[in-house]
């Protein structure tokens, strides 16, 4: 089975891992880089090495635990994203928690897509989404899992086929150009010129727009220092090409990165603390929580490598 790990073998060499974290440091202008990145080389290998071995065991156990293997495993590959742009971390104790909580539950008529988790002030969620995404102040917030759902891309074909939900738009691309549909202006309600002044608002990157006399009616652009994830698009890895989400609030400028911590995260609490529901869903399978619960492990084992390796690329 291919896997993202055979991109990271350059990592699991001190001598390269050490200059990569020079060369991390010196591009922040961070004091006494060759000294940070020689104390830090080892830790940074041990940080991929550990996730790597959370994610391998995950990929042979069964769905009752794969959620804590799985949310652990990333929370190593984020440790060493983390370093890369902090070469003091973990700096307080306060960085080491998970970063979120999650409500109580009902014991009766629980639904996965109704339940919530909420963002705390310290931990690694908040610390991740700052040093790596600069979001910040996204303390309180409370975030539904069927909302997290709707932007994880390689999901849109198997709520399109359970609720009739379409949740992303392809894009085609054509070299360094990307072409959107302009289907998306009836979903999103607006003008041609309304959608692409909302589109630069929402993008992490800079956008170019190109007017031109198209019989298919697409929206024409391109990225400009294209580097990473370029929020609001996600790739989907499975069908191997962009595409737009649908729904325009909520998590639309989230990195997808955020989006799998917090889907980890809760499963990986109901699979250890919840057990009768837990073992009630996979046994009896009654609604449509387990397809997509089943289906996102499945893709978060292949994503998140992938997603952690994209972002190394960049630095």
């Amino acid at each position: 089975m291919y896997s993202y790990w055979n991109r990271f073998s350059p990592y699991f060499s001190a001598d390269y891992s050490r200059e990569y974290l020079k060369r991390c440091y010196q591009r922040l202008q961070i004091e006494q880089s060759e000294q940070k990145s020689f104390e830090n080389c080892y830790s940074f290998m041990y940080y991929l090495e550990h996730g790597k071995i959370y994610y391998e065991q995950a990929a042979v156990s069964p769905i009752q635990i794969k959620p804590i293997l799985l949310f652990y495993g990333l929370v190593q590959l984020i440790k060493a994203c983390i370093l890369t742009v902090n070469p003091n971390y973990p700096e307080t104790t306060s960085v080491l928690a998970h970063g979120l909580s999650t409500r109580k539950r009902k014991k009766q008529q629980y639904s996965f897509f109704e339940d919530e988790v909420k963002i705390q002030k310290h931990g690694l969620f908040a610390l991740m989404a700052d040093k790596l995404f600069h979001m910040k102040q996204l303390e309180g917030e409370k975030i539904k899992m069927g909302e997290v759902l709707q932007f994880i891309p390689e999901l849109s074909s198997l709520f399109n086929r359970i609720t009739g939900k379409v949740t992303f738009l392809p894009v085609q691309t054509n070299g360094d150009k990307f072409y959107l549909s302009e289907s998306i202006l009836n979903t999103f309600h607006m003008t041609k010129n309304r959608f692409i002044d909302f589109y630069q608002t929402k993008s992490i990157v800079p956008l170019t727009f190109h007017e031109v006399g198209d019989e298919e009616k697409r929206i024409v652009f391109q990225l400009e220092q294209f580097k990473g994830e370029p929020v609001p698009l996600k790739y989907n890895l499975e069908a191997e090409h962009y595409s737009f989400p649908l729904t325009k609030d909520g998590l639309l400028t989230f990195p997808e990165l955020l989006l799998h911590y917090l889907l980890l995260y809760n499963l990986g609490m109901i699979a250890r603390y919840e057990i009768d529901w837990w073992s009630e869903l996979i046994k009896m399978m009654p609604n449509e929580d387990f397809p997509f619960i089943q289906y996102v492990l499945d893709i978060t084992a292949k994503k998140g490598p992938y997603l952690i390796e994209q972002y190394l690329a960049t630095k």
